[in-house]
């Protein structure tokens, strides 16, 4: 057996071979490190596809063949990374060193530490023979972090046969520990917010820099980001949030249990939320439609005075939702003279489909009896909401037991991205274990 035949008994040795590939999106430059995959793959007699937009930028499909008893399991992951620009790292970004029990490395996190885990569970699956309840897909994309125009979007699109059947998927982001209290919690992503772009426009008289003028389009706009910064958008409590507020509240008990169950009452979701202080900024895109103010246009010149000035809000619909309501909500808030237009809405499904939950739960009650998994609405999106658009389930599962101290949103896009070297371990375990069991 060679050195890259046995690589699935080495996942962390992946990862830090992944990190080396500099796939900072832009450009994404994938290309080398989706060879590196398939290279592995290619040593260990598993045939792969290349589909790319782009040559530079091309997407791996892999398959294992299973019993035919049920339907294909996906696991994709993206190979795509943010800048590390003007970021103070301790240790290079890109050579991805084990140090004191840690890998450090753009993407350690986000999500090469995962791509290694499914890679190594299915290196494994092929090695050891495993026939599992139905075939398993693999699914290496690029440009995940820039919208998936040349990854997952273009899969979909393009390329839709071959996910015919698939009902679930594995992908970013949950599985990993949550410690609140004395209780060790494993959220698992069941459903995500939409992509819901818009931008407000307003108008008022121009001019010349030299003769100012009171109340044009700058004042009105300045206005309007003031009436959004103070305030809120309707409560509305979904079946993804609902379920994951009542998973927490029954494994913390208590009076902890009785505060957080309240979250799912609409009269007292807000006063709820400012009770937990710091952790209720986690809790409050989750009963929300939520617009940030990201981008201004006014004037080119400094000598113009703009007649017309606009604000993109970058808006993430609640599931179930649609563009109509968040305009509407919108409107409330910022009156009838402020002209509102949709940029980009991407649609992800409504509710949840559950049926593997308990399997993939189970894997990690197993693994960790002290650990409770629960539900969980992202508030941000992955590529599963392409993936949903042909009916395709995507849990949220790259299973890490993360010490208590770490702070995993604080070291996430930023510098000194790491993970613990045994959490990818297992995770590429717990991995291994659904490719067991999934049917």
């Amino acid at each position: 057996m060679t050195e890259k035949q046995n690589m699935y008994e080495r996942p962390v040795e992946i990862l830090q071979r992944l990190i080396r590939f500099n796939t900072t999106n832009p450009p994404g430059n994938e290309a080398a490190c989706v060879g590196y995959i398939r290279d592995l793959l290619n040593e260990a007699g598993i045939e792969s596809t290349l589909l790319a937009k782009d040559p530079n930028r091309p997407n791996l499909i892999a398959r294992l063949q299973g019993e035919g008893k049920v339907p294909p399991l996906l696991l994709y992951g993206h190979v795509d990374v943010v800048t590390t620009e003007n970021q103070p790292w301790q240790h290079p970004p890109f050579e991805g060193e084990l140090i004191d029990g840690y890998v450090w490395g753009r993407g350690a996190l986000d999500m090469k530490g995962g791509v290694a885990m499914m890679v190594a569970a299915f290196l494994r699956a092929n090695a050891e023979g495993l026939r599992p309840p139905g075939d398993v897909m693999l699914a290496i994309v690029a440009d995940e972090e820039a919208g998936g125009d040349f990854g997952a979007k273009f899969l979909v699109e393009e390329h839709p046969d071959l996910f015919k059947g698939v009902k679930y998927a594995i992908g970013e982001f949950g599985g990993f520990t949550l410690q609140i209290g004395r209780k060790r919690l494993y959220p698992i992503m069941i459903s995500e917010k939409q992509i819901c772009t818009i931008k407000a426009t307003v108008r008022g008289p121009g001019g010349h820099g030299s003769m100012p003028v009171k109340g044009g389009a700058m004042a009105r706009l300045s206005r309007l980001l003031k009436a959004l910064d103070e305030n809120d958008l309707p409560v509305h409590i979904t079946p993804p949030a609902r379920m994951m507020v009542e998973a927490m509240a029954s494994e913390l008990g208590g009076i902890q249990g009785v505060i957080l169950s309240q979250l799912t009452n609409p009269a007292l979701t807000g006063a709820i939320i400012k009770t937990l202080g710091e952790r209720g900024r986690t809790f409050y895109p989750l009963f929300h439609n939520t617009v940030s103010p990201t981008i201004l246009q006014g004037s080119t010149k400094i000598n113009v005075i703009p007649s017309e000035a606009s604000v993109e809000l970058d808006g993430r619909l609640l599931p179930g939702f649609k563009p109509e309501d968040m305009m509407r909500e919108l409107r409330a808030i910022v009156g009838g003279d402020v002209q509102l237009d949709l940029v980009q809405f991407e649609p992800g499904p409504a509710e949840p489909d559950m049926s593997l939950f308990d399997t993939l739960g189970g894997i990690l009650k197993e693994a960790d009896p002290q650990g409770t998994p629960i539900p969980l609405l992202l508030s941000g999106v992955t590529d599963g909401r392409f993936f949903s658009q042909l009916g395709i389930q995507t849990y949220g599962y790259l299973p890490m037991t993360l010490p208590e101290e770490f702070n995993f949103a604080s070291v996430i896009h930023a510098a000194d991205e790491r993970v613990p070297a045994a959490a990818i371990e297992f995770g590429a375990q717990a991995i291994y274990k659904a490719l067991q069991r999934f049917g």
